[in-house]
């Protein structure tokens, strides 16, 4: 928000900031039920305490909004649904070697001085509005100036949408991108480290994995002006059932034989969709815990 932090408070007192404030747990929990009048929660549900906080802040909040994309999708962190508690435990604690006994984490260990606890590490990344009631959503990575500024406008002069809401523009991101779509056929496709594309020409076009037409405005499509694809951040697009699942769609339509009869042959569509490194990555960078498949099924 910049220096508008300064407007904000004045005109509201700011009660729970963990990054900014020395406020314990125990402070908020003493707060009286609906005490807070709006909190912005950032933040996906990887652990107990996490899950602890959403519930409580929830309790003591009369409006709570999903603020960036972890909240509102499940963002990175949400990749780790490819796995489950325990892989990714002994990856990092074993495997790595950053432990010489062997002994992985564990919620209560007894100590001389009594029992230790940490936070129990769920198997599953969720959103908040998978463990909580959301109110508003706010999307991001991190949540653009403007949109925060165009909420706090909403906030402070009573003028919210209809509970539920994405506090966002209804286009997509490619209905803000300066760059030319010329409808070419993609002769390959690429990472973004492996050319130097053309700097007013689509990026989806000169065959780098661009999410712009699957995903949320509101962005003023900042990365695509400094030749870097859209990765997805803002959520889906209102007209997508998922971002992810959008894209793929948008993806077959652009290769479907059937749309564009004589466009692509079979090889060169297995050709081309062979050359799309880590899909997962790609397509769920951000909503993998919010999206159709929300996790990989892990069998022993």
């Amino acid at each position: 928000m910049n220096e508008r932090i300064l407007e904000i408070v004045k005109l509201a007192d700011i009660v729970f900031w963990p990054v900014a404030m020395d406020v314990k747990y125990s402070d908020v929990e003493a707060f009286p039920d609906g005490y807070i009048d709006i909190t912005f929660f950032n933040g996906s549900i990887r652990n107990s305490e996490q899950e602890h906080m959403a519930k409580m802040l929830r309790k003591k909040s009369q409006t709570l909004v999903a603020f960036g994309s972890c909240a509102h999708e499940g963002s990175v962190p949400g990749l780790a649904n490819l796995s489950d508690a325990r892989s990714i435990l002994e990856n990092v604690y074993l495997r790595n070697g950053n432990v010489k006994d062997g002994v992985l984490p564990k919620p209560d260990s007894s100590v001389k001085e009594g029992t230790l606890h940490i936070p129990v590490f769920y198997d599953t990344v969720r959103t908040l509005d998978q463990t909580v009631d959301v109110d508003y959503y706010l999307p991001g990575c991190p949540p653009p100036v403007a949109l925060i500024n165009k909420a706090l406008d909403a906030i402070l002069g009573g003028n919210l949408p209809p509970k539920g809401s994405v506090l966002a523009p209804m286009k997509a991101v490619c209905d803000e991108c300066p760059r030319k779509r010329e409808n070419k056929k993609i002769s390959s496709i690429h990472r973004v480290y492996e050319i130097t594309p053309e700097p007013e020409r689509c990026l989806m076009e000169q065959g780098i994995i661009c999410m712009g037409m699957a995903t949320r405005s509101g962005c003023g499509a900042q990365c695509l002006k400094v030749d870097m694809p859209c990765t997805g951040c803002g959520g889906s697009a209102p007209n997508q059932p998922e971002v992810g699942a959008g894209m793929i769609t948008a993806l077959a339509s652009i290769l479907s034989l059937d749309m564009a009869p004589g466009t692509y042959t079979d090889e060169e569509v297995s050709e081309l969709i062979s050359q799309i490194k880590d899909p997962a990555g790609i397509f769920y960078l951000y909503s993998l815990p919010s999206s159709i498949l929300q996790r990989k099924v892990m069998r022993q």
